[in-house]
């Protein structure tokens, strides 16, 4: 179905605004358009202005030059995560925080040996699985954000990832806090004092509740880890025939259980590896910070902007109904081109460089400037997407940004690839599905509520 989605309501010249606006309150306009007009705007800025420097920060708004200076991690650095994930002169911190070097090569490709691909099937069914329980639970009605978008993520993380033996209620929190300090408390985002330090206090509290969880639940494994290799060298004779009576009477054996956790726990490498129980640990909690709240709000958007066009809706809804799920999937992916998490990755500028050369825009970035890329405004390039403006489900996924690009794409992409469209998919299953209110942000960046009902007696 081709449905032109182009906002053509504001017919505004964002640039003059812009320009004839005082140096302390051009950003302040470039924060407000990407929150409430990003694609007009993005769109000027691809036509006229690529490169814009304000005095906070400078976008970059073209596909070309967004991935250019991805593919440049040396010198668009992540160092405005580093105070954030624990980096310090005596603690490498966590493997986001660096920059195409040995620690992040080597764990970032470990992890992603653990995260096996042949998973995915099972980890659908599992996000399947705990979709039904939570729609069944509530007989019709759910805020979607907090007993869906949320708690549905946070299982996983208990169920797959194998972060087990606490609350959903400190997962996320300790998600939320670690996701609010590191990506929406930065310089560029201009929170007022007050808050910009409640951010930081809330973040320290919540990682030193993290590690503390984390130290237990590596032990707690270990040991069970340690028992059951006994278990197995030495009580073989009666181990196995009580597997085989267990099997008879209740069907199915009680075997140790496989999550990342364990996986990561059982694994042994040579001291070089540099892969000991220190940097295991970090990389557990890891999985829990970068799968909640992105999760979250990449399915309540979906199903809002779903919900907001019935045409669409219904064409998602007869796609839901199928076994394959490629339909459905697509439109998923391609409703979050217009609605991402957000409309951009930030980066440091390392050294003083020239992007866009020899083009009509060619700019100097010096070192130490925030640079903001507009992955969303490139999603939206005629380079990248033939009739960008449109909704059409078959786009090219290899032009997508929805898990980030090069060095720094999601550790988690694939997990993410199945259970955000499987969540949204459980919901347009429902019938009648409606709104009561749109999804509210009045306390920050996250969704904090979304009401939906359904005919639950249907």
């Amino acid at each position: 179905m081709h449905i032109d989605l182009t906002d053509n309501r504001h017919g505004r010249n964002y640039l003059a605004e812009y320009d004839q606006a005082p140096d302390d309150k051009k950003y302040l306009l470039v924060q407000r358009w990407m929150k409430e007009e990003p694609l007009p705007f993005f769109a000027q800025l691809r036509a006229e202005r690529p490169i814009l420097v304000t005095p906070q920060c400078t976008l970059v708004a073209r596909h070309c030059d967004v991935v250019d200076l991805l593919l440049m991690p040396k010198i668009f650095t992540v160092d405005l995560y580093k105070s954030k994930m624990g980096v310090s002169d005596d603690d490498p911190g966590y493997l986001m925080a660096h920059d195409d070097d040995a620690l992040h090569y080597r764990e970032k490709s470990l992890m992603q040996g653990f995260l096996n691909r042949e998973d995915l099937p099972a980890v659908r069914q599992l996000v399947k699985s705990l979709c039904q329980q939570v729609i069944k639970q509530q007989h019709g009605r759910l805020d979607a954000v907090n007993q869906y978008c949320r708690y549905v993520p946070a299982r996983l993380v208990q169920d797959y990832f194998g972060l087990d033996g606490g609350s959903v209620d400190d997962l996320l929190r300790w998600s939320l806090w670690n996701q609010y300090d590191a990506f929406h408390n930065q310089p560029f985002d201009l929170n007022p004092p007050e808050l910009h330090h409640k951010i930081i206090s809330e973040h320290n509290k919540a990682s030193a509740e993290l590690g503390k969880y984390i130290a237990r639940l590596l032990v707690r494994k270990s040991i069970a880890i340690s028992v059951d290799k006994l278990k197995n060298q030495y009580f073989n004779l009666l181990y196995y025939p009580r597997l085989l009576w267990e099997y008879i009477r209740r069907g199915k054996p009680e075997l140790v259980r496989d999550d990342m956790t364990t996986r990561i726990l059982k694994s042994c490498f040579d001291d070089e590896v540099q892969f000991g129980f220190a940097r295991k640990g970090v990389n557990i909690g890891g999985l829990l910070i970068g799968t909640i709240e992105t999760t979250a709000q990449a399915v309540a958007q979906t199903l809002q902007f779903f919900l907001e066009r019935p045409a669409l809706l219904q064409e998602l809804q007869s796609a839901a109904q199928l076994e394959d799920t490629y339909a459905f999937d697509a439109m998923v992916w391609e409703a979050l081109r217009f609605v991402p998490i957000a409309p951009y990755v930030f980066r440091q500028a390392s050294v003083t460089s020239t992007v866009a050369k020899g083009t009509f825009y060619e700019t100097e970035i010096s070192a130490g400037t925030q640079v903001l890329l507009l992955t969303q405004s490139a999603m939206f390039d005629s380079y990248s997407h033939d009739n960008p403006d449109e909704f059409l489900a078959d786009r090219n996924w290899y032009h997508h940004f929805n898990f980030g690009f090069g060095a720094h794409e999601c550790l988690g992409k694939y997990v993410g690839m199945v259970m955000i469209p499987e969540m949204v998919k459980q919901l347009m299953k429902q019938p009648a599905l409606r709104a009561e209110a749109p999804i509210d942000y009045r306390n920050g960046p996250f969704p904090e509520h979304y009401p939906l009902r359904w005919n639950a007696g249907s």
